[in-house]
């Protein structure tokens, strides 16, 4: 997460007399944005019996199944021990199932039920109802994405 990232600027180039007003931080930005966009989910991802999390999983593995933990772990950016919690709840809610890797014993691979597949199909419908619920123009909530791509990358360049 972007955490303490906050506008640096000369101080002459600055839009505000106080840097360290509320309003004029990235990270409080993105904080309020993220809780926000989530939470129009929340109704959407019900029916699905997903919770936001669950439905990045599910995301991940529609694209890109079958996985390993490890892979999965890191196309999400999520620690291991985050991860695993969501994995054992969408298991027992029959989307997936954790094997051992027939290549290699030591990881575990996550891979769909015929359950999880299905309900894909099922999900094509969150995401127009999320751009209605932003009532936000497609283009500019793909060039938004885009920026906020590059704010990721730029923050996990930068020395921790």
């Amino acid at each position: 997460m972007i955490g303490t990232l906050i506008i640096v600027a000369k101080t002459t180039s600055m839009t505000s007399e106080n840097p360290l007003s509320l309003q004029e931080q990235v990270c409080f930005a993105l904080a309020v944005a993220s809780r926000s966009v989530i939470a129009l989910y929340r109704p959407v991802l019900g029916p699905l019996g997903l919770t936001h999390p669950q439905y990045l999983v599910m995301l991940a593995l529609w694209e890109h199944e079958p996985l390993s933990v490890r892979d999965l772990s890191d196309l999400l950016q999520l620690d291991p021990g985050t991860l695993s919690p969501l994995l054992k709840r969408l298991e027992g809610a029959g989307y997936l199932r954790r094997e051992r890797s027939q290549h290699d014993e030591r990881a575990l691979a996550v891979e769909l039920t015929r359950e999880g597949r299905a309900l894909r199909r099922r999900a094509l419908k969150v995401p127009p109802a999320i751009v209605e619920r932003l009532g936000l123009d497609v283009a500019d909530l793909r060039e938004l994405q885009q920026r906020l791509t590059q704010v990721i990358e730029a923050a996990t360049r930068s020395p921790v």
